[in-house]
């Protein structure tokens, strides 16, 4: 359901509220940061009390950034400050959730304790499944490019202007979640773009923010060199079983292995903790990733996906997918 859709329910819900928290998924990355800081701030205009929880104690390069050039200006707190900071009648207090739909991907599990079913709200373009939350209000709109298109959407709805470093932090959403403009982009995804660029974003910052480690860069050309196609339409590349890899990283490896010839789809396996494997997952569209990946506990939507799995290893992981891409070629 699109969010012009929705949009009357979503602000009459935003309205009746007096304090808003704002929740986004683990291992935050510049769609979700860049989403929920700009919902942030247009709460702020409309006059809310308003709070980010994260419970992220490392972050990917990008956020750091971000984090360090706003620090003071945000309030941010975890999930044991949630309570002490609800406000006294509970039916005014809204949790919004951004960017992930699923309980167990959520920056606090325990979060969604402390509201009422109709006070939680979710904004995402990640297909439902079976841990799904349950909301008052769930705008799911799989064809929108990110989060932060989103919300870029209801700035207009509002016709707010914001300062062009909050835009700017939105445009880099829409162009990591699209890689630069290659997937899931259309004439509204341009137009978002547009729109940001029309009230001052930089895409010289957008640059900066997106600036890759070089040694991190190196070593997933290491894991592009282990890789297996197949029908000479899926790759599938992994990991080095002795190296833990961040879950952005790999996800880049993903949307690298798309650019080669003849490659409709491109799975990722690797170590993301010491007792973690996690798959990530890219098509251009003849696959459907959620598909795929809903059997091995994953999810997403047809083009972008991830999966976790504990207690497993990356050979057992490839198998099980190659058994799954396997009924899907028949």
């Amino acid at each position: 359901m699109k969010l012009i859709e929705r949009k009357k329910e979503l602000r009459k819900k935003i309205k009746s509220a007096k304090t808003v928290f704002i929740m986004a998924h683990k291992d935050l990355d510049l769609d979700a940061l860049g989403s929920s800081i700009g919902l942030y701030i247009i709460l702020e205009k409309l006059n809310k009390n308003c709070f980010l929880i994260i419970n992220d104690t490392k972050h990917e390069s990008g956020v750091s950034k971000v984090f360090k050039e706003l620090e003071g200006c945000l309030n941010i707190i975890n999930d044991n400050e949630i309570e002490t900071n609800l406000y006294i009648r509970s039916k005014k207090n809204l949790l919004v959730i951004l960017d992930t739909n699923k309980e167990e991907l959520i920056q606090s599990n325990n979060a969604i304790n402390y509201f009422d079913k109709e006070n939680i709200i979710i904004l995402d373009h990640h297909e439902l499944g079976e841990t799904s939350i349950d909301a008052g209000l769930r705008i799911i709109d799989n064809d929108i490019s990110s989060t932060c298109e989103m919300i870029t959407n209801l700035i207009e709805t509002y016709k707010m202007e914001l300062d062009p470093y909050y835009v700017t932090l939105l445009l880099s959403g829409i162009v990591l979640d699209t890689n630069n403009f290659t997937l899931k982009t259309n004439s509204e995804t341009y137009y978002a773009a547009y729109y940001l660029a029309s009230m001052g974003a930089s895409t010289k910052k957008v640059q900066y923010l997106l600036k890759q480690d070089l040694k991190e860069y190196i070593e997933r050309q290491k894991v592009i060199t282990n890789v297996d196609v197949i029908n000479n339409r899926i790759a599938i590349a992994k990991g080095s079983p002795y190296t833990v890899y961040r879950k952005e990283e790999i996800a880049k490896i993903a949307d690298t292995l798309l650019f080669f010839n003849d490659i409709e789809a491109s799975f990722v396996i690797a170590k993301t903790t010491s007792k973690t494997i996690s798959v990530s997952g890219r098509s251009l569209g003849n696959y459907d990733i959620s598909k795929i990946l809903t059997p091995l506990g994953g999810g997403g939507n047809k083009t972008v996906g991830a999966a976790r799995i504990s207690d497993s290893a990356i050979s057992k992981v490839e198998t099980k997918l190659k058994q799954i891409l396997k009924k899907e070629e028949e």
